[in-house]
């Protein structure tokens, strides 16, 4: 195992550190317990945005903290769910009295912690909503989920909502818009290389030289095929494909278009890859409207890509055009 560490004991904690003194114009990070809050948080007459998750899937979700998207990220230790505690005392540190709106990947441990945290800031007296993210059309009921899993719509997500409760919509709104979005985005990965948990030492499965995993998780969990390699455009289509039919997305139809890297591919490949989205959605009838490239939920080193589709109303798409200003995110800020 070769790895930029000191210790897998306390990979979370330097990190954190890191991002302390990395970004101290767009965060404060707590240590006891950890988690990541917006600087300028509580933000009076605003819905806090919370979300979190296990470490290794930089800049998820630490990154999307701060103006125009999250008040608050909970890090877990590497593909290890966040605690209750983490998640309560980052819901009271950001909470300005509009109430407090969770954002949950829809992974066994985050689901069921993210639930305990909502009924202990309900007993402080703190609105509570929560809305699931379970995009991933590859698998169901996989190692860590029951139901689908929860992959690149929650950036879309998280953006679109940031901006929305930036702009003041109220907490119920908030949960009914995000519903909306978890109703019309679909995902898929796949992956070249395996990634390497710091604690477990070796890779989370086995390729071969000329292998790829098809339909991966986040977690290095693996998918529903296992094949040769394919050309990038072959390995497009079978991942938009799917994707475009699972809802199905239809004729004339606007979207934002996400093409996401797994944590160990290069910027180049991720643009030969996002071209030939951009036409299979073309010949589906649909209008790429938006876009974004590059790699941010990420699953450590894994060398391969996701792509996401959302469907898009002109609501939608003036909220992802809003500013943001985060360590990962920012534009018109």
């Amino acid at each position: 195992m070769k790895k930029l560490i000191n210790s897998p004991e306390e990979v979370v904690r330097e990190a954190l550190e890191g991002i302390a003194l990395a970004h101290p114009g767009h965060v404060r990070v707590s240590f006891d317990p950890f988690f990541i809050a917006r600087k300028d948080a509580p933000v009076k007459g605003k819905v806090a945005l919370v979300s979190g998750g296990g470490s290794g899937h930089e800049p998820m979700h630490g990154g999307f903290v701060g103006m125009g998207m999250l008040d608050a990220a909970c890090p877990g230790h590497v593909f290890t769910s966040p605690t209750p505690d983490q998640m309560f005392e980052a819901g009271k540190a950001v909470s300005a009295g509009a109430g407090v709106l969770q954002i949950v990947k829809n992974y066994t441990g985050d689901v069921m912690n993210f639930d305990l945290a909502a009924e202990m800031l309900k007993e402080e007296g703190i609105d509570v909503e929560s809305v699931l993210t379970d995009d991933d059309v590859a698998v169901k009921d996989s190692l860590y989920t029951a139901g689908r899993r929860g992959v690149g719509l929650t950036v879309l997500m998280e953006k679109i909502l940031g901006a929305a409760a930036e702009k003041g919509m109220p907490l119920a709104d908030l949960k009914k818009l995000g519903d909306q979005i978890r109703a019309s985005g679909r995902s898929m990965g796949m992956a070249l290389t395996a990634c390497t948990v710091p604690h477990a030492g070796k890779p989370s499965f086995e390729l071969a030289e000329n292998e790829m995993e098809v339909g991966i998780g986040i977690h290095g969990e693996p998918g529903r095929h296992r094949m040769e390699v394919k050309s990038a455009d072959e390995i497009t289509a079978m991942l938009m494909e799917p994707v475009l039919t699972d809802i199905p997305f239809k004729s004339g139809e606007e979207i934002i278009l996400f093409v996401n890297g797994m944590g160990g591919t290069p910027l180049i490949e991720l643009y030969i890859v996002y071209r030939k989205a951009v036409e299979i959605a073309e010949k589906h009838g649909l209008k790429v409207s938006r876009c974004l490239v590059g790699s941010y939920i990420t699953s450590l080193e894994m060398a391969g890509c996701s792509v996401t589709a959302l469907r898009a109303d002109s609501q939608i798409l003036g909220l992802w055009d809003a500013p943001v200003n985060t360590p990962a995110l920012r534009w018109g800020a």
